[in-house]
């Protein structure tokens, strides 16, 4: 077969899966309940997918483990600084301020 006909046919069988696990659970309706355990345990999803894109990246620089990273120094303010305050920009703000001045300040 040519390529533009298996290129078809993925993007079908994506389609139709995407279609089938979404549209399960309204045609379910009410009978297709999660038990609450489940539901519970669900709401720390978001939480643990994030964690397992960023962890990486604040580990690992130029592919090994550092424990002198600048991202991790940055990472920890981050972490400090959003469980001291309130406010949703300063972490952001200052973790950002600690990563520039580790790279160019120190000349990590």
């Amino acid at each position: 077969m040519s390529e533009g006909l298996w290129l078809w046919l993925t993007l079908l069988a994506i389609g139709s899966t995407t279609i089938m696990t979404r549209g399960s659970f309204i045609l379910a309706g009410e009978k297709g309940r999660l038990p609450p355990a489940l539901q519970r345990a669900l709401r720390y999803a978001p939480a643990a997918a994030l964690s397992a894109l960023v962890m990486p990246d604040l580990l690992l620089d130029g592919g090994a483990f550092d424990p002198l990273n600048p991202k991790l120094a940055a990472g920890g303010v981050v972490i400090l600084v959003a469980l001291r305050s309130r406010n949703p920009w300063l972490p952001f703000i200052l973790g950002m301020a600690m990563l520039l001045l580790l790279r160019k300040g120190f000349g990590w």
